[in-house]
Parts: C-alpha cells; sequence; structure tokens
C-alpha cells in the first residue's frame, strides 16, 4: 500500500452533548472517541494525521499534540470547507487521503484499507465513497450506483426522490480521494443551498458530471459508522461496545458469569479461563493472566494480576497494583502502587500503598500501610513470610524483615528485623469489680430520673 494521509474533521460545536469537554474527547471504554479513530487510522499505516479544529480547539490540540497536525476551520461552513482547510498541510503530498469524522470512533482497520485498496483500482475512480445499508435509513442521505459499485448520483434525503429515498444504500460521509483530485474537487463545491454551506459530498457529483468514474465501498456492520451527537448516542455506542467485548472475552477463554454486568476498558487483556464475576468494572491499563479469579463488586485499574491470582470480592486496584503468583486480595481490601508476592494474602479490610509484600507473608485484618505525610509518599517493604496482625499500622518509610512478626494493634514506625516480635501495645490498665460497680450507680441514676419526671406530671 502506497502512503496515505487521513484528514479527521473534529471543528464542530457539538451543542447537543451539553459539555465543556470537546464532543471527540468523550470516551467511550475509557478512551477518548479520538483516540479510537487515530489508533486505527495509525494501524492502517497512515504516514500523516491532519486534525481539523474549531471550536474547543485548545483541548483538541492538546490531547492529539504528537501524534497529529492540527489546522483550523473558522468560521465553521460545511464539511467540503473543513477538508479544504488541510490543503496547506499536504502541499507537495500525491498519495491518497482518507476523510474520517473525530465523532465515528470505530471504522475498522480494514475498512478503511478496503476504500484504500478500491482507489486504486484499475479503473482509477476520482472519490471512493463508504456506504452503508441501516434497518431504517432515516434521513441519511442516498447513494445510487449500480450492481458494480460504480455511483450514478449522490443525494440528499430532502432533495430524493421517492424511488431515490426507496434505495437504502446511505452515505457514511466517509472518502478516499488522491490528494490532487481532493483538493481541485473541493475548490469548485459551491454553497448554493438551503444552509449556504458547503458540502463534502458534492466533490462525487462533480467528478461525475466531469465522466470520471467515482466508487462506493459498502461496510456490512452499519454500527461501523456510527457517530455520536449526544449523551444518549454516547452511551448507546458504550454499550455495543461492551457487548463485542464481552463476546470477545468468552470466546477467547474467559468465563463472566453475569455478562452485562462487566464492563471492560479499551486496553484490557485478559486470558484464559480467567472467572469474571458480576460487577466488575475495569479501568485502562490492566493486564490478567490465566487462571485468574476476580470475585463480585471490584474495580481493577493500571493492575496486573499474575496466574492464579484472586481478588474480592469488594476489592479495589488502583494504578501500580502487581499481584504475583496465587496471590490473594480479600474484600475491601484496597491496593495502588503495591507489590503483592507469590502466595501472599491480604485477606479483608486493609489499604496497601507504595509497598512491597513478599512472597506467602499475611497481612492482617485492618492494616494500613501510613504512605503519605501530607507532602511526599514513602515506601513500606514486608519480607518474605512475615506476619502482620490485625488493625497494625505501618508508619512508612518502614521495613518489615522475613519471618517477622506484627502483633495485632501495632503502630510500625522503626524497622522491624527478620523474624523478630513487635508489639507497641499499651500497658492494660485492671480493675476488677469496677464494671460492676459503674452499672449500679448508673442503673440508680435512670431510676432516679424516671421517678423525678413521674412526679412531675
Amino acid at each position: 500500500m502506497q502512503d496515505f494521509a487521513a484528514i479527521i474533521l473534529a471543528a464542530g460545536k457539538g451543542t447537543r452533548m451539553k459539555s465543556d469537554l470537546h464532543k471527540v474527547l468523550h470516551p467511550i471504554a475509557g478512551r477518548p472517541m479520538l483516540g479510537h479513530l487515530m489508533a486505527s487510522v495509525e494501524q492502517a499505516g497512515a504516514t500523516r494525521q491532519m486534525v481539523v479544529v474549531g471550536a474547543g480547539r485548545e483541548q483538541i490540540e492538546a490531547a492529539v499534540e504528537g501524534r497529529a497536525e492540527t489546522c483550523l476551520q473558522e468560521p465553521q461552513l460545511g464539511t467540503a470547507h473543513a477538508v479544504q482547510q488541510a490543503e496547506t498541510l499536504l502541499e507537495g503530498f500525491d498519495g491518497d487521503v482518507l476523510v474520517l469524522y473525530g465523532d465515528v470512533p470505530f471504522v475498522r482497520v480494514e475498512t478503511m484499507r478496503a476504500m484504500l485498496d478500491r482507489l486504486n483500482g484499475p479503473d482509477a475512480p476520482a472519490v471512493v465513497v463508504l456506504g452503508f445499508e441501516p434497518d431504517d435509513p432515516l434521513a441519511y442521505g442516498r447513494i445510487i450506483a449500480d450492481d458494480d459499485g460504480a455511483i450514478i448520483k449522490m443525494v440528499e434525503y430532502k432533495d430524493a426522490d421517492e424511488g431515490e429515498r426507496a434505495c437504502h444504500l446511505c452515505n457514511s460521509g466517509l472518502m478516499a480521494a488522491k490528494a490532487a483530485d481532493l483538493f481541485a474537487l473541493l475548490a469548485r463545491v459551491g454553497n448554493d443551498n438551503a444552509q449556504g454551506e458547503y458540502y463534502l459530498p458534492d466533490i462525487v457529483n462533480i467528478a461525475i458530471a466531469d465522466g470520471r468514474p467515482c466508487a462506493v465501498v459498502i461496510t456490512e456492520d452499519p454500527d461501523e459508522v456510527a457517530g455520536v451527537n449526544s449523551r444518549s448516542e454516547l452511551a448507546a455506542l458504550e454499550a455495543r461496545w461492551q457487548a463485542a467485548r464481552r463476546e470477545r472475552a468468552m470466546a477467547e477463554g474467559a468465563s463472566l458469569t453475569a455478562p452485562e454486568t462487566v464492563f471492560f476498558s479499551w486496553d484490557t487483556v485478559v486470558g484464559r479461563d480467567v472467572t469474571i464475576e458480576p460487577h466488575v468494572v475495569f479501568g485502562p491499563g490492566v493486564t490478567i493472566a490465566d487462571h485468574v479469579r476476580i470475585r463480585a463488586y471490584c474495580h481493577i485499574e493500571g493492575a496486573e494480576l499474575a496466574s492464579g491470582a484472586s481478588v474480592g470480592p469488594f476489592a479495589r486496584l488502583r494504578p501500580g497494583a502487581v499481584m504475583e503468583e496465587g496471590s490473594f486480595v480479600g474484600n475491601f481490601v484496597e491496593m495502588k502502587k503495591a507489590v503483592l508476592g507469590k502466595g501472599a494474602k491480604a485477606s479483608h479490610l486493609s489499604y496497601i500503598g507504595d509497598a512491597t509484600v513478599g512472597a506467602n507473608a499475611n497481612i492482617g485484618a485492618g492494616t494500613i500501610t501510613c504512605n503519605y505525610d501530607g507532602y511526599f509518599k514513602y515506601q513500606t517493604h514486608i519480607g518474605e513470610r512475615a506476619f502482620i496482625g490485625s488493625n497494625s499500622a505501618l508508619v512508612a518509610p518502614v521495613k518489615i524483615g522475613p519471618d517477622a512478626i506484627v502483633a495485632a494493634g501495632s503502630t510500625v514506625s522503626r524497622d522491624v528485623a527478620a523474624g523478630e516480635l513487635r508489639m507497641v501495645r499499651a500497658e492494660q490498665l485492671v480493675k476488677p469489680g469496677w464494671a460492676d460497680r459503674f452499672h449500679d450507680t448508673m442503673r440508680k441514676k435512670k431510676e432516679a430520673a424516671k421517678a423525678s419526671k413521674k412526679s412531675e406530671t
């Protein structure tokens, strides 16, 4: 495949989203829509990406810095006018150009390549359009084409007659053309229409009027060209993405006991023979090896789980959490920037932050690594086979040696040597009979108060 460039339109205001965040930066599966599309463009082999910006340009420029060039459309005068803004950036470029939309995030790599292959077919079409056939074509523009995919006419719904509206082949808006053809045709687009705008589909009719062929490539999946213009459409696309990802996880050997309640991130890696119970949410950056069990109601983000690890229920793994082979995190345990060694356990009600826990160590219920002094974070190191008793506070920086025992209820602020017992408790005060005398006194006071209140009434 020869070099190609992608022009991504993202200049619209997206007013229906009613958001301070630019429309194309709203996430699906934890990744901005624009990010999904750009990743596919990169995978397809684009040598250059240009994003046309307008409203909210600062947000997009920051999001694509280092990955794409930007050009400004101001004012916004239609899709043809938007594409024209990239002409200066592409000066001297003689390759193919794909025109895409930042709010249509899930165009497949295979579809992009099919459009470019068709553009370089033996009949050398001037423009290739991506078409789709929805169950309900609504008011989409129609593509009138012959059986070989040669376009006869492009027509907007409002301008179509009954016969043309009966055609279910719709225009997605995505196109491919040689750079020289694209900008030459764009220069001839007029704005003699109700909106006074310059429309990209007009280049097809101009080329056809010149006697040049244009062609359509049809996607078999209408969801591939689904766009987002509102919060409800964003949610619908999220739901479709999640449903497909769940099916893929199960097809690849994971068991989801209630699939509809599990939510993956765009980059979640799931191994074989993994069991995921209901109501589990994955944030970005999670890698799960084979034979892992994730129990119900867990939130996992930026974490690595080795083979045989078990999590939850009701556990939270935050970025930097690493569970080594056979380790266990139970209910109401939180980990952050911490390594739980092979076979180590934190069964319940603990916080392990900025820490390393050695192999086969045991973290008792209610243990806290006190890692923050209000200014800096500090490390806790717990050696192999160490036993940390319940309700212990480990004040970092501190090291607990291998085979050491920290007695329950201890607050440890100095290092504990290997094999040592550390017990930090106040001396217990014992007063025999004190509780009995206290109860007798208080009961008498209560009875006297009742009697006084009764006499007053």
